[in-house]
This record gives C-alpha cells, structure tokens and sequence, in this order.
C-alpha cells in the first residue's frame, strides 16, 4: 500500500516557525522527486517546493524563497518543509506528494499524494 500522511500543521502568529513532515510507506522516497504544495479555499494547488531525489537539488516558489527550507531524512523514509517567518497569505493546507520519473512545478503530473495538514498565520 502507497501513502503519504503530513503532520506537523497548526495556528501561529506572523513570523512565527513550523516544521511540516510526510512519513511514505509502500515506497522509498530517495529516487523520487518529492514535492510540497498548498492550497487555499477556493484555490487551486500551488507549488511551494521540489528535491530532485538522489540528486539532492532543490527549487523554491518565489514567494517563500529564503523562508521555507526542503529536506528528507532516507533512514526515516520522511521529508520536511521547514517554514520560517510566516505570513497570514502563507494560511492553507499543505500537502506532499512524489513522483518517480517527474520533477514538474504542476501538481498533476506527480503520482503520489498525501492527504494534507493545515497551516494557519495569524496577523
């Protein structure tokens, strides 16, 4: 069985920090290319991060670049999305997702799919 579950959301005020997680099972994430994207109401999905698998590069969304840091921890098969100094327009569900043969900013071509943890920045 192929799952993604998310962890790590909650409610802070501006500036504050979280640490989101995926935990995979089914699969090993090292190969694939991992992805973080977040949605709100009313939205569609919005590409926050990539890493390129095994190649270890990442890329970033403009509007969080020097804020929100990607990583992947292979001996727990978990990866992260560290997000610094948030803002009330970071507010959304994130989700992760991971692709083995793609590494695309559009979340229709990634195969995987977790079923979100909700982020909330208060002014």
């Amino acid at each position: 069985q192929v799952q993604l579950v998310e962890s790590g959301g909650g409610s802070v005020q501006s500036g504050g920090s979280l640490r989101l997680s995926c935990t995979a099972s089914g699969f090993t994430i090292s190969p694939y290319c991992m992805g973080w994207f977040r949605q709100a109401p009313g939205k569609g999905r919005e590409g926050v991060a990539r890493l390129y698998g095994d190649r270890g590069q990442t890329t970033y969304a403009d509007s969080v670049k020097g804020r929100f840091t990607i990583s992947q921890d292979k001996a727990k098969n978990t990866l992260y999305l560290q997000m610094n100094v948030l803002k009330p327009e970071d507010t959304a569900m994130y989700y992760c997702a991971a692709d083995l043969y793609r590494c695309s900013w559009s979340s229709r071509e990634y195969s995987y799919w977790g079923q979100g943890t909700q982020v909330t920045v208060s002014s």
